[in-house]
């Protein structure tokens, strides 16, 4: 535990009796913590506190001006062009296309048919996909070598190199550009996909990491919100001016470039990766305003202790690594669940659910825009309720709220030749899924994978969620016009499927980690035993800090947590 909670230990309890029977323990022992911020508290509730030391520190902290700004500065600079990027290629499809058939008729003497054509286009989509893969490959070798702050910094350039081949590419005649600047966005998205909530996990404090870390899921809904109001044809979505609209990412990249530096690095990689403990001082001074800060790096301290002998570990050292197979199985569903969830197979056929829905086709921009503004709503929605109902409330209800929606879409669509009001239905529960997604998954499976992890673990974690991640993203996208045209309506029920096993998988597995630490989170998975191993019969369902988790029940009802 650390050190601002070990003078609320009860007499004679270790921290590790602690650590084994929390789950006995439950919400009591939470609320006994709580009402100990002072010694009548303790009093009430018969602990001791005359060996609890001169020191009251609590175990919360208050956002601070640093943390804020350093919170919506990267989630401005970077995770805004993530989801800016999904939607900016959908507007202009028409004059890219017809882009790239004068180049080529300027410089062939013939224009392209419609497949090639199609398949140019297509490239031009997919390529960030793939440019977002390699870039999740290298978060770990960067983030170890660099340092968090340096990476999203430097990874900016990456962006100005991007815009610069997007913004030239129709003055030069040059089709080829679009699609290089198109993958080196990828890139950059793939990298601070993954290191801004690496970033942000380790420089709040354990009370506000739930908010800080669905900040920039809230940023990627606003980059979609964004490109749609920019893709109206009075303001960028035309044919002079699309270069234009698919290179603005340079604003935030450049703000982010020119301020980052002025925030001090992550104080646990200064601390516990570059044992540089008065740099990691001066870093939680500046980001939780406060002088007393032994209590965080008593705790940091520990965990540094607990990897001394441990060196940064590998992907393929995390995969084989039994002691860590729980979580990093759960980040494999959470993150894999995410993409396979259909989101992108929703949000590609939005036009066309519209539009069988009656809208006309020139108020389709127009409605498209209110479905942005959901998913802002939804995703504000969530990042200020996280640290009040937790992560797995969130995380559960957006999946089986997506389950629902796309099982009804299946039935709308099957019933809509008979029943013409069923458009409408379609139209609901597009908002429903995209609502449900923001809500919670768009933005809890990052936060996990900080969470559920020590720290010679996470940049590994981050590697294999965030390729897991662009892998599903491009699979789903390749895929999904094939599976639709042989299972047709009945496609969105294998989405549906995945849906509502993912929220079933976290039920019953995933523990709550709101309002722990690092090391007490690492200590929860530690504690479980083989599921395998426990006879089926002593297998049953039990509370877990509060919500139902598989346990095993042994002849006093204490039993202990499963892997």
């Amino acid at each position: 535990m650390s050190s601002s909670c070990q003078a609320f230990s009860p007499t004679g309890m270790s921290d590790k009796w602690i650590f084994l029977h929390g789950s006995a323990l439950g919400t009591e022992w939470d609320h006994t913590l709580k009402d100990c911020s002072s010694p009548q508290g303790c009093l009430h509730h018969g602990l001791d506190t005359k060996a609890s030391a001169p020191a009251q520190p609590t175990c919360t902290k208050n956002l601070t001006f640093p943390l804020v700004s350093v919170t919506l500065l990267v989630s401005f600079g970077s995770s805004m062009l993530y989801g800016y990027n999904l939607a900016v290629v959908n507007s202009p499809a028409v004059h890219i296309k017809a882009f790239y058939n004068a180049t080529w008729s300027h410089r062939y003497g013939h224009g392209l048919a419609s497949g090639p054509l199609t398949l140019l286009y297509s490239l031009t989509v997919s390529i960030f996909a793939l440019g977002g893969l390699v870039g999740s490959l290298l978060v770990g070798v960067l983030t170890e070598r660099y340092g968090r702050n340096v990476v999203l910094s430097r990874s900016t350039l990456l962006v100005l190199l991007a815009s610069s081949f997007v913004g030239f590419s129709r003055e030069l005649g040059s089709p080829e550009m679009v699609i290089v600047g198109r993958s080196i966005m990828g890139l950059h998205s793939g990298i601070c996909l993954s290191v801004v909530p690496l970033y942000l996990g380790e420089i709040a404090p354990k009370n506000l990491r739930g908010f800080l870390g669905l900040v920039p899921s809230i940023f990627i809904c606003l980059g979609v919100f964004f490109a749609q109001v920019l893709s109206l044809p009075e303001l960028l979505g035309n044919d002079r001016f699309w270069p234009l609209f698919l290179s603005m990412g340079v604003v935030p990249a450049s703000l982010q470039l020119l301020l980052l530096h002025c925030f001090p690095e992550s104080p646990r990689y200064l601390l516990i990766e570059r044992n540089d403990i008065f740099g990691a001082t001066a870093a939680l001074h500046r980001f939780l305003g406060t002088p007393n800060v032994q209590d965080v790096i008593e705790e940091m301290k520990e965990e540094q202790q607990s990897l001394s002998s441990m060196e940064m570990v590998s992907v393929w050292q995390l995969l084989r690594d039994r002691s860590v197979r729980w979580q990093t199985l759960s980040v494999v569903v959470v993150n894999a669940g995410m993409q396979l969830s259909g989101i992108d197979a929703i949000w590609f056929y939005t036009n066309t659910i519209f539009e069988n829905a009656g809208i006309p086709a020139s108020q389709i921009p127009y409605t498209i825009m209110g479905t942005g503004a959901t998913e802002v709503v939804a995703g504000l929605i969530g990042c200020f309720t996280i640290e009040k109902l937790g992560r797995r409330p969130l995380i559960i209800t957006g999946f089986c709220t997506m389950g629902i929606c796309l099982a009804g879409i299946t039935i709308s669509q099957l019933l809509q030749t008979a029943l013409p009001w069923m458009c409408y239905v379609s139209v609901t529960c597009v908002v429903g899924i995209i609502a449900g997604f923001c809500m919670g998954p768009a933005g809890v499976p990052f936060l996990m994978t900080a969470e559920l992890f020590t720290q010679s673990h996470r940049p590994a974690a981050y590697i294999v969620g965030g390729s897991l991640n662009w892998l599903c993203n491009f699979t789903i996208g390749f895929v999904f016009p094939f599976l639709q045209m042989s299972a047709g309506a009945f496609c969105n029920l294998i989405f549906c499927g995945i849906c509502f096993l993912v929220a079933l998988y976290v039920y019953l597995i995933v523990p709550e980690t709101k309002n722990k630490t690092f090391m007490e989170i690492s200590h929860i998975f530690a504690t479980r035993r083989s599921f395998f191993s426990i006879p089926s019969c002593l297998i049953g369902m039990m509370k877990f800090s509060g919500y139902g988790a598989l346990e095993s029940m042994e002849g006093s009802g204490s039993g202990s947590s499963l892997p």
